[in-house]
């Protein structure tokens, strides 16, 4: 998506995060953002619905008509406003970035940060574990960790943190982070020469060949 695009998605984010904290704080924040997440993977998995959310040929009052239709008395009356809001400005077909953004703002807010991790095979519960310890540590949040097999990477692991650079402390412990669960991991994992981090993590959304499925 273009830097335009992800600074719309961004400043919706931002007005629908703090619409959602007055009117009930952190419990009505994570029931929009979970209600924003349904209509998304609605839209991935119906691909007419999508086309008619995101065509910028669709009447925008036709299309206000049936959404109300669809998720009046399914969603909750704000999270309904907001997307008749995107619609009438013509950025609905924006919406799947604005959840992520949304996502990204509740994870800030609670302390969290989202962290993909590679491995070669699948970790098991004790890696996984060491890792989340290991990932808390170094950066002072909970993680939520993201797990992929990738077998390219011929042993170790390597991490990508949210979409935000590291300086280089952070890059350098998550380095050490890395020796430590390579040599005393309950499940070893094979040494790589691959640096941990890759160098500073790229802002480009990076998907891995096979996911496991499993967050912590």
């Amino acid at each position: 998506m273009a830097s335009n695009a992800d600074t719309i998605a961004k400043v919706y984010a931002r007005s629908i995060f703090e619409l959602a904290h007055d009117a009930g704080g952190q419990e009505k924040t994570l029931e929009v953002t979970d209600e924003l997440e349904q209509v998304v993977e609605l839209m991935r998995g119906d691909e007419r619905f999508a086309r008619f959310i995101e065509s910028p040929v669709v009447n925008a009052a036709r299309r206000a008509t049936s959404i109300r239709s669809i998720f009046e008395n399914r969603i909750s009356d704000l999270t309904l406003r907001f997307m008749l809001v995107l619609n009438t400005n013509g950025r609905l077909g924006h919406l799947d970035a604005v959840h992520e953004a949304l996502v990204d703002l509740v994870h800030e807010a609670m302390g969290r940060v989202e962290v993909d991790v590679w491995t070669a095979t699948e970790m098991n519960d004790a890696t996984r574990q060491q890792v989340t310890e290991g990932l808390r540590g170094v950066l002072g949040k909970d993680p939520v960790v993201h797990a992929w097999v990738d077998p390219s990477i011929l042993g170790g692991l390597k991490i990508r943190v949210g979409d935000k650079l590291v300086d280089g402390t952070v890059a350098s412990r998550l380095r050490q982070l890395e020796h430590s669960i390579r040599s005393g991991a309950a499940h070893r994992i094979a040494a790589s020469t691959d640096s941990f981090t890759e160098g500073a993590p790229s802002t480009a959304k990076e998907t891995g060949p096979t996911s496991t499925g499993q967050e912590s």
